[in-house]
């Protein structure tokens, strides 16, 4: 305990040596890099950096660095809605900066509509491999506005899609597998961009048809498939992995719609899970592998035990009767002490098996100490797990929400010796993501990309 108030200290020392223009240069570089390791330093930046700016009641600091940890943490799959909100109270500023255009590239008229943007797009979809963007109204020819730009320093394309109307939404990074980032974003007041931007040329057409924009994307003569997991070479056979599936015996978890039980859906999902694990080359142990009860201390106890690599706990989640079927959505959590009210109310619904008499305070405390490297192994492992199983789900089932990366102060995470992260599945109360969870091909889906993620996370790792 000591050990870890020492370390603290001395990381806040060595902050506050720093000016706030310093931090926030140095967390502005580390975005520009693109890696994942930088883009977790700019987040950190950007969070020390709005803790500044309440000490000290600088509106100006609060401002910058709430744009830095809402920009970072979207990157990084996290759940930073609360600052998004926060953000919204100060005067909107685009985030994306206009690029220079190219006096060949753009046509002459091209920011000269006066059309005003009554038009509000709805929402974003893929469909045949084509990007769908639908408004609330019929789109006339004259509110959008394409062109192309080349950047021969960074050898990068850019593919412009300028529109006259308003997001309902707040702005999205959409993946498709070929196309290095794809953005859409409320540039000005009046305009929505998308951008396409690639290191090779894409052959970009676009059709408007009523209230729909669709764009096609392709490189080459070879059709772009949107949300494929890569999955590199597994060159790590020696990992041991322990896959916890939560409740058991007396313990049923959630019961949701129909009745089914979170107990025997997770239990599925993570023999699919240990199965297709082994077969690449890992070993592989489970808490549990039949319908028994388990203590949540023993569980870490028994991945510590085996001197696992990875601890993934899978649960699935609930709500009350009346928002059953308003709230659904794939969530992985890493433990971590949480402001959020949501992330503390999943966590004391999967806490109840914990019969242990340290209070809510005594755990806070407990987890403001926690090992800093393994936290940051763990946010990265959960990020590395939901974009596995997001990108296995997508191309075969419409509409699977993505509920991000959050922290909470999981117990059953706590006193795991390597990363841990805790899964949830989607809401056993919602009738349309429980019959997915009760549908063996989705689990089998669903496994497969928590193993993608698995192996995406020790390659990068």
């Amino acid at each position: 305990m000591i050990r870890y108030i020492l370390v603290l200290v001395f990381l806040l020392t060595s902050l506050f040596g720093l000016s706030n223009g310093e931090i926030l240069k140095r967390a502005d570089k580390y975005m520009k890099t693109g890696t994942k390791s930088d883009q977790f330093r700019a987040y950190n930046d950007y969070k020390n950096l709005y803790l500044r700016s309440i000490m000290k009641s600088d509106d100006r600091l609060r401002k910058n660095s709430l744009k830095g940890i809402v920009s970072s943490g979207e990157k990084l799959h996290i759940d930073v809605s609360q600052y998004a909100n926060e953000l919204s109270s100060f005067k909107k500023v685009t985030s994306y900066n206009k690029p220079i255009p190219k006096a060949n590239k753009i046509p002459s008229k091209a920011y000269e509509i006066k059309v005003k943007s009554s038009h509000k797009l709805k929402n974003v979809s893929w469909y045949n491999d084509k990007l769908i963007l639908k408004f609330d109204k019929n789109l006339r020819a004259s509110q959008i506005k394409y062109f192309t730009l080349y950047d021969k320093k960074k050898k990068s394309y850019r593919y412009v899609f300028d529109i006259h109307a308003s997001m309902l939404s707040k702005s999205q990074t959409l993946r498709k597998n070929g196309i290095r980032r794809i953005k859409i974003a409320q540039y000005k007041p009046d305009i929505l961009r998308l951008v396409i931007e690639n290191d090779i040329k894409v052959k970009v057409k676009y059709n408007r048809y009523n209230a729909k924009l669709t764009i096609g994307m392709s490189t080459g003569n070879k059709i772009v498939r949107y949300n494929k997991v890569y999955i590199p070479p597994r060159t790590h056979k020696n990992k041991i992995i322990v896959i916890d599936a939560g409740h058991g015996g007396k313990d049923p978890g959630a019961v949701g719609y129909k009745r089914y039980r979170e107990k025997v859906v997770v239990l599925k999902v993570a023999l699919h899970l240990k199965d297709i694990l082994k077969a690449r080359g890992y070993k592989v142990y489970m808490t549990r592998d039949r319908d028994n009860f388990i203590k949540l201390s023993r569980r870490t106890a028994y991945a510590n035990k085996k001197k696992a690599d990875l601890f993934i706990s899978i649960h699935a989640n609930a709500v009350e009767k009346s928002k059953a079927k308003k709230v659904q959505g794939i969530e992985c959590y890493f433990l971590s002490p949480s402001r959020s009210k949501r992330a503390e109310g999943v966590a004391a619904q999967e806490n109840k098996a914990d019969l242990s008499e340290m209070n809510k305070y005594a755990k806070q405390s407990f987890l403001k100490f926690l090992n800093h490297a393994k936290t940051i192994a763990s946010h990265k492992l959960a990020i590395d797990l939901q974009r596995g199983i997001l990108g296995s789900l997508n191309p075969h089932y419409k509409s699977v929400c993505d509920g991000g990366v959050r922290e909470g102060p999981f117990w059953v995470l706590v006193g795991a010796q390597m990363p841990a992260v805790l899964v949830e599945v989607g809401f056993i109360t919602h009738p349309k993501e429980a019959k997915r969870l009760v549908n063996n091909n989705y689990r089998k889906k669903m496994a497969m990309g928590m193993a993608d993620g698995i192996e995406r996370y020790f390659k990068n790792n």
